[in-house]
């Protein structure tokens, strides 16, 4: 039976496993919220003043992107005198690298990553879904003779260890026969991926968007893409926060519902905002957002999300990633938090 998380049953411990959990992240040693104070309305509801928000963006996460720029965050939190910090997040392992020690309230991952970092005890929840994408696919210089996934084998492949195009090479391998002992894993990331690959460090690299838009525009081939394997973008929250500030965490996810109606209206405006901030050409950001980023999808954590992760889980045993199968039941048994999305009121940004 599928179970999701729906209540706040955990909340009673989420500050004690915040802070048994925490972990050093250079330039991230500060706690992610500081001095607020909470209050309650008329019917009981918590009303938080002051304060920080600190909050990730990212150039995989073209929401983020578009609310960063637009300042709806700082408008929708002014009256209760919060300000929004923003932190940016190289990958779905910086993201939850950054979530674990506390750097950040709130950041977006790939779903994979996000189980990876349940099942291995960190305290996050999603409270929120930003995009169905294509993000993630097989890449190899032009010309060269790998042309399927099984050419791969005895090759050195670069991936970023914890994130969606890590966890998709593994599924391509093992669709095609092989695993992860026929290839040369090495670990980098994302950007460093595609440097190695442009000097012939690496035979094949696990890509991801927007780096690889960029990457395929120049010379680069995708020698195997399946969009099945890739797993939903997140957008996860730390049980402390959810817990201490859940009228922040709906007013986040209701700034993230706006933004979503107006991206899906705005396309090329949100290609360009997208190609700014990567450093990307315009038309390859185009291509990023009409043609691999489905914004148009539920924003409620679900069975789409569950089925996907069901997939994905055992795998991290096998791989070593994860010690036991039971990590991965009980992280999907509670890493589903429908409360917020379910509310979600995109009118709040006028």
């Amino acid at each position: 039976m599928k179970r999701r998380f729906t209540t706040t049953a955990l909340v009673a411990s989420a500050a004690a496993a915040a802070l048994l959990l925490t972990g050093c992240v250079a330039g991230e040693n500060q706690p992610a919220a500081d001095a607020a104070a909470s209050t309650d309305d008329a019917s009981g509801a918590v009303i938080t003043e002051g304060g920080t928000l600190n909050i990730d963006f990212a150039t995989y996460n073209p929401l983020s992107l578009v609310i960063k720029d637009q300042g709806w965050l700082e408008d929708a939190l002014a009256d209760q005198d919060i300000t929004v910090n923003w932190v940016q997040s190289a990958g779905s392992n910086k993201a939850n690298e950054a979530l674990r020690a506390n750097a950040i309230d709130v950041g977006s991952t790939a779903g994979s990553a996000a189980l990876l970092a349940r099942s291995n005890g960190s305290p996050i929840q999603v409270i929120d879904i930003y995009s169905q994408p294509e993000w993630a696919a097989l890449v190899v210089p032009e010309g060269s003779a790998i042309t399927s996934v099984e050419d791969l084998k005895g090759k050195q492949v670069a991936a970023t260890k914890g994130t969606d195009p890590y966890f998709f090479l593994l599924q391509a391998l093992e669709e095609a026969g092989l695993s992860q002992d026929d290839v040369t894993v090495q670990n980098l990331q994302h950007a460093d991926g595609w440097a190695a690959l442009q000097n012939g460090s690496v035979d094949a690299w696990a890509g991801l968007d927007p780096i690889m838009g960029g990457a395929e525009a120049a010379g680069a081939e995708l020698v195997y893409r399946n969009v099945d394997f890739n797993s939903y973008g997140f957008l996860n929250a730390t049980e402390s926060f959810i817990a201490e500030k859940p009228d922040v965490a709906q007013t986040v996810v209701d700034v993230y519902e706006h933004a979503r109606a107006w991206a899906l209206e705005n396309e090329e405006e949100t290609a360009t905002i997208l190609a700014d901030v990567a450093a990307l050409d315009p038309a390859v950001a185009s291509t990023v957002i009409t043609e691999r980023t489905n914004l148009d999808v539920d924003n409620v954590p679900g069975d789409a999300q569950f089925d996907v992760l069901t997939t994905i889980g055992p795998i991290f045993v096998e791989t070593g990633d994860v010690l036991e199968q039971s990590q991965v039941d009980d992280a999907l048994d509670t890493i589903i938090n429908d409360t917020f999305a379910t509310k979600a009121d995109p009118t709040i940004v006028e």
